[in-house]
């Protein structure tokens, strides 16, 4: 069995009964970053055995996998945080487990983004989760401007690196449009910023934005 397994966004309390079940009884933890995983596995005392599996080693590492699975092993796939399959490698390992008739099942937790949206207070009967955007201000742009033809609430990931630059792309898109920024999700220190993008980027500049953040229009 593939147990695809959701872990906590920041809050290590947050992880359930049953992932720490799951954890401990599979032979095999497939983690995106063994060294980030072992801060909740060793927060838990689970001993299980960990392999990396990331972006630069998906195929090699998943036709290994795989090659375990049908062996009778029963392996648990883990992202940094949050639920494995979405913007991360683990969507490689859950397709070849299908292509091979594998059984699997998910182990349900936090999702940023979902967080997010529900701490927002923006409308969630219906919104379209467009993951991360371009690197380059043009294309970001232009992704913000086909966005915007959708009617309905827009959430996206972003790094600290590019926040300032996309609040700016955003403002320049959707002007005065209030728009909501979350970050530290479940941590101690956890935002919530709303206003509009201009107004969020300059309080941002003052305290040197860190972490991943999560961005509602």
């Amino acid at each position: 069995m593939l147990y695809i397994v959701a872990t906590p966004i920041g809050n290590l309390k947050d992880c359930t009964h049953r992932a720490i079940e799951v954890l401990k009884s599979v032979d095999l933890i497939a983690c995106e970053d063994t060294r980030h995983t072992k801060i909740l596995l060793t927060h838990y005392a689970i001993t299980t055995p960990t392999t990396s599996f990331f972006q630069h080693n998906r195929f090699t590492k998943g036709e290994y996998l795989i090659g375990l699975l049908k062996e009778g092993k029963n392996i648990a796939l883990v992202s940094d945080a949050g639920s494995p399959g979405i913007l991360d490698p683990g969507y490689n390992l859950i397709n070849l487990a299908i292509k091979n008739n594998l059984e699997m099942t998910f182990i349900p937790g936090a999702t940023a983004f979902v967080n997010a949206l529900v701490l927002s207070g923006k409308p969630a009967h219906e919104f379209y989760f467009a993951g991360f955007f371009p690197n380059r201000t043009g294309a970001r742009k232009n992704q913000l401007e086909k966005l915007k033809k959708l009617n309905c609430t827009l959430v996206f990931y972003e790094s600290c690196h590019r926040i300032l630059a996309t609040l700016e792309d955003i403002d320049a898109v959707f002007e005065e449009r209030e728009i909501v920024v979350a970050r530290e999700l479940t941590k101690k220190f956890e935002e919530i910023l709303r206003g509009s993008p201009k107004i969020i980027q300059e309080r941002l500049i003052k305290s040197k934005p860190r972490g991943e953040f999560v961005v509602i229009i």
